[in-house]
């Protein structure tokens, strides 16, 4: 599991087997079911999360209840509500397994810690910071000019493998559509 973590942090930055016996030293390993919660709106953010099996999504519920889905996270991908994570504030979304999920848990404390201790780790962070904030545009410039069909051909081509694990309800309130929608859609 921990060579799973060196794998996905080498992809940008190399590291000496000494540097990743203390990176290996700040994360905590856990396990979580089906529909379980890692994060719950109203409640502080405990970790950043390294997905090493399973599924996730992040859900924002708007004042009338109704869920919309920001992102899904799958294997090598982070997750967190990180407003809430980095201003050490309450959760304004909710953070639940898709699928049985297991996770390598950072707490800020802790990051900041291993950032320390091992400085390329920031530009580490900071690269999967700019990789994320370009899907965010990516994607909000998708819905702002692309039609529902074409987002959801965008959705296949990007992310094959996630639309064969997610159920269609799900891609439905991630595309911002009905579940009739979607399946009218997908035929």
């Amino acid at each position: 599991m921990m060579n799973q973590l060196r794998d996905h942090i080498e992809r940008i930055v190399p590291l000496e087997d000494t540097e990743f016996e203390t990176i290996s030293s700040f994360f905590s390993y856990k396990k979580y079911k089906k529909h379980q919660f890692l994060i719950q709106e109203g409640e502080l953010v405990p970790c950043n999360f390294f997905v090493l099996k399973g599924l996730l999504k992040l859900v924002y519920s708007d004042d009338t209840g109704k869920e919309h889905i920001v992102s899904f996270a799958q294997e090598d991908w982070w997750e967190t509500d990180f407003a809430a994570f980095y201003t050490e504030s309450r959760a304004t979304m909710s953070l639940e397994c898709v699928e049985d999920t297991e996770v390598l848990c950072l707490r800020l404390t802790d990051y900041r810690k291993l950032c320390a201790a091992v400085p390329q780790l920031e530009h580490f962070f900071l690269e999967k910071a700019y990789q994320g904030f370009i899907a965010a545009q990516q994607r909000i410039i998708s819905t702002m000019t692309v039609g529902i069909k074409e987002r959801y051909e965008q959705l296949l081509k990007k992310y094959p493998t996630l639309v064969q694990r997610v159920p269609k309800s799900l891609l439905a309130a991630y595309l911002g559509v009905s579940r009739e929608a979607l399946s009218r859609l997908s035929r």
